[in-house]
């Protein structure tokens, strides 16, 4: 498996945001084997067609919702001022951020479904880490980084520490 992040998510438009809104519902309404693609179109508000337009399938809806869910979370949790000299704060804010978002009744619902999608469908797995929890792993790497440039920890292997916090 790379550790390398996934690329940008392609631009987002408003029916495209709308349609994955509708598939968020039903695919935690119904879970990966029980939802449609009518069904979904339905809870979108949009034709079969104009979903089909946007995803060419209900496996790269899923894996689209997965990856924009994760990397969503990853980027709003792991925002790290890397001029903030003290380190301890930064990671206790970090920690307790990833702490309440793993708890929240949304988070825990969404990563059930994608464990049940990923027996079937390993990509969904891949999907969900790259976009997540590596995602995270490389901002605190770049935020250790920036701490040792700056002369305020000792040189490291900044990516390990930042596996060793994430897996904590």
């Amino acid at each position: 498996m790379s550790d390398a992040p996934l690329s940008p998510p392609p631009a987002d438009t408003d029916k495209r945001r709308q349609i994955l809104d509708g598939a968020r519902e039903v695919f935690l309404a119904s879970g990966f084997d029980g939802a449609s693609m009518g069904a979904i179109a339905k809870a979108a508000g949009v034709s079969k067609g104009t979903l089909y337009v946007y995803f060419e399938s209900k496996e790269a809806l899923f894996e689209a919702l997965t990856i924009e869910e994760k990397r969503s979370l990853a980027e709003s949790i792991c925002r790290l001022d890397h001029d903030d000299p003290d380190i301890a704060a930064v990671l206790r804010r970090l920690g307790t951020s990833l702490m309440e978002a793993m708890v929240r009744p949304d988070h825990i619902a969404s990563v059930r479904m994608v464990i049940g999608a990923a027996e079937k469908f390993p990509r969904f797995g891949r999907a969900f880490y790259e976009a997540g929890p590596l995602l995270g792993r490389a901002r605190l790497r770049a935020y250790l980084d920036a701490q040792v440039a700056a002369g305020r920890l000792r040189a490291m292997d900044t990516d390990l520490a930042a596996r060793h916090f994430f897996d904590l």
